[in-house]
């Protein structure tokens, strides 16, 4: 019998009033039925779930990766962990409309991205193909997010929290977000591998609960305005007036408050999520534009393909040589497999196979330690020009 199941009906009745709590998240499934692990009344499963994450080895290093864009000394250009904590609002915001576990939802969007690479997806690029010209298997950023909370870093977290987590890829847009049931750890763990293993897995990803596919569209929902502000920000376009009139707006507080309203008003008591036609098609015409002005401007994916991709493959290439040397004073050893080592439960890491271990270290760097790195290791400079605070006053 748990704490709140030992109260009086009276007193159980009051725990409800004051927090919401009626025992039904003790416990969720976990992958290790550990007792100092289990839920209870001050900690429920989902709370337990995003206090790992946020205390997770890895998640301070959100604060130097890249959202969109790199190559500027910009304070106020988004990096990917507020981009994680603006998905957590906004998804908080709609799961409160809705009745939905606000807690589930803040642990999917914290985690979602802690398995990203430093330089965005550019950088996720480089690192598939290396991989994948390796082993034969492919990287994918949401994948890598649960064999950092789940494999490298065993946290034991619930497996609705690592389901949305998996299926969190905002870059594949949907009118509707239906869940799809998820029969245990087994299954969970088959949908995992096949992103490795087939490229098109990602695609036909869907969350098993309805917490989940909220954190899916937010995704989507926290970048389409954010990335045009940050653009003015990097005076790539001169304001967000360029793409001219949307039915959701095209300012980003618009386009968030819209499709809010509009999620919220199409999916109330439903079990499924889904915005109007009119609101899909803005979303996609808007995803097209960033894609035409931001994403495909010359100045950012130049920089990105020109330098950022041969500094992987020779950073790569090094750090696997170092491996198969078994050079225990080589950095991979001393900042990546002894770090790693020292955080689990046993010190086994270094038998994983060599190219998934150069792979984990690379995605776990930041933009500057990934900088760092390559001129430590080949003595020459990076070549990257970084935009100045100041570039605007010559």
């Amino acid at each position: 019998m748990n704490y709140y199941e030992s109260l009086s009906e009276e007193a159980q009745k009051k725990v409800r009033e004051l927090t919401g709590f009626d025992g039904s998240e003790l416990p969720k499934p976990v992958r290790r039925d550990m007792s100092h692990d289990r839920a209870n009344l001050w900690r429920p499963a989902y709370v337990r779930d995003v206090e790992k994450i946020m205390h997770s080895p890895y998640y301070n290093r959100y604060t130097d990766k890249t959202q969109v864009f790199s190559f500027y000394k910009n304070d106020d250009i988004s990096r990917r962990g507020f981009h994680v904590q603006l998905v957590s609002r906004i998804a908080r915001n709609i799961g409160r409309l809705l009745g939905l576990n606000l807690d589930l939802i803040e642990a999917i969007a914290l985690g979602h991205d802690i398995g990203h690479t430093p330089f965005g997806h550019a950088g996720e690029r480089f690192l598939n193909e290396l991989y994948h010209n390796n082993t034969g298997r492919y990287f994918n950023h949401n994948a890598h997010s649960v064999r950092v909370l789940d494999g490298i870093f065993n946290l034991n977290l619930t497996l609705q929290t690592l389901d949305g987590i998996l299926c969190h890829n905002g870059e594949f847009e949907c009118r509707e977000y239906r869940p799809e049931p998820l029969d245990g750890f087994g299954e969970f763990d088959k949908k995992t591998e096949a992103c490795y293993t087939d490229r098109t897995a990602v695609e036909r990803l869907v969350p098993s609960t309805l917490e989940g596919c909220v954190v899916r569209v937010c995704d989507m929902i926290a970048y389409l305005g954010k990335d045009r502000q940050d653009a003015v920000k990097a005076r790539l376009i001169e304001d967000e007036n360029v793409f001219g009139s949307s039915p959701i707006g095209s300012f980003n507080a618009a386009i968030i408050n819209n499709l809010i309203v509009d999620l919220v008003e199409n999916s109330v008591g439903k079990d499924f999520i889904m915005l109007d036609k009119v609101h899909f098609d803005a979303v996609k015409s808007i995803k097209r534009e960033n894609y035409e002005k931001i994403y495909f401007d010359n100045s950012i994916s130049d920089g990105y393909d020109n330098i950022i991709k041969p500094m992987f493959a020779r950073v790569y290439n090094s750090l696997l040589d170092m491996l198969k040397r078994g050079d225990r004073s080589s950095v991979i050893y001393r900042h990546h497999i002894d770090f790693v080592n020292s955080r689990r439960s046993s010190d086994d890491y270094e038998k994983t196979e060599p190219n998934q271990i150069v792979t984990d270290y690379m995605a776990s760097m930041t933009d500057d330690y990934f900088i760092d790195l390559y001129e430590f290791l080949f003595g020459v400079k990076s070549g990257i020009e970084y935009k100045s605070y100041f570039d605007d006053m010559h």
